[in-house]
């Protein structure tokens, strides 16, 4: 019983001597290794100001949608310009989602047309072409479906997309070996591109983590009007390839021009990345 008095007695002592309301900062700072910073909540309720007891409460950690987003910088302080913590993006939404869907068809659209299976092939390309129109609908329409990994995965995609369609209907000698050349041609350089920007934009020190971190968005691409247009053709060719052994045009005059139409606007296409290349190219230096 005495104890109990004893220890409420230098309770209230304690709380009248530091937790009065309106303390001065600096007043009863030697108490200041009494309180653990655990008790910062309570010290919340009950009008407690740090300030007074010498204590300097911790900020909350910035929070970022990936595992380990800040985690860098207090280690380490900042990376660059920008801290890791603005830099980082949730990329798991629905478009990226979208384009990763349409990277995992493409090997089975190539299996599918190399097996001569057109009609099996013409309905998951149908599938791939809406998961392309999806993905943009999306993030047009919905602001937290947009992210810079986005601006580089759906482009990547269609390439990815193109390029195995591409090769396969070469294969099966529905379209010539000279445009399918050019176009892969043109989607290596595209890409070897993007690495180089990754790399060019990473604030100091890039490392390997950081480099596929999809979360620690650097860049935001914009394609060209003409390379859009180039895309679309692209589709519509591989399309109407796909379905010439099914509706037998394999030899249409319409189709050999579709060729040319298509190596013309892939030509433009690259061109127009060669003269427009640093305006495609948005740095993101913080947010």
């Amino acid at each position: 019983m005495l104890a109990s008095r004893a220890a409420r007695g230098a309770w209230r002592g304690l709380r009248g001597a530091a937790w009065a309301r309106g303390a001065r900062p600096g007043e009863g700072s030697a108490l200041g290794a009494l309180l653990p910073p655990a008790l910062g909540c309570l010290a919340e309720r009950w009008w407690l100001r740090p300030a007074a007891l010498g204590l300097r409460l911790p900020a909350p950690a910035p929070r970022g949608h990936c595992s380990g987003a800040g985690k860098a910088e207090a280690r380490g302080g900042r990376w660059g310009p920008a801290s890791a913590a603005s830099l980082y993006e949730n990329p798991w939404t629905i478009p990226n989602m979208l384009s990763m869907t349409r990277i995992g068809l493409a090997p089975v659209l190539g299996y599918l047309i190399i097996e001569e299976d057109f009609n099996i092939a013409l309905g998951v390309f149908a599938l791939a072409g809406l998961t392309d129109l999806l993905d943009g609908f999306i993030a047009r329409n919905w602001a937290n479906q947009k992210s810079a990994l986005g601006s580089a995965l759906d482009p990547l995609a269609d390439k990815i997309l193109i390029s195995i369609l591409y090769v396969s209907l070469t294969y099966a000698d529905l379209i010539p070996v000279p445009l399918t050349y050019m176009i892969i041609s043109r989607d290596v350089m595209l890409i070897a591109a993007v690495f180089y920007v990754r790399y060019r934009t990473l604030p100091t020190p890039r490392t390997l983590s950081k480099y596929f971190n999809p979360c620690y968005a650097t860049a935001r691409l914009k394609p060209t009007f003409i390379s859009k247009v180039n895309t679309a053709v692209q589709l519509i060719l591989v399309a109407a390839s796909l379905a010439a052994p099914v509706f037998n045009y394999a030899d249409s005059i319409y189709l050999q021009i579709l060729w040319c139409f298509t190596a013309f606007t892939t030509a433009a296409s690259a061109y127009s990345y060669y003269h427009y290349g640093r305006k495609t190219v948005q740095v993101i230096k913080g947010r």
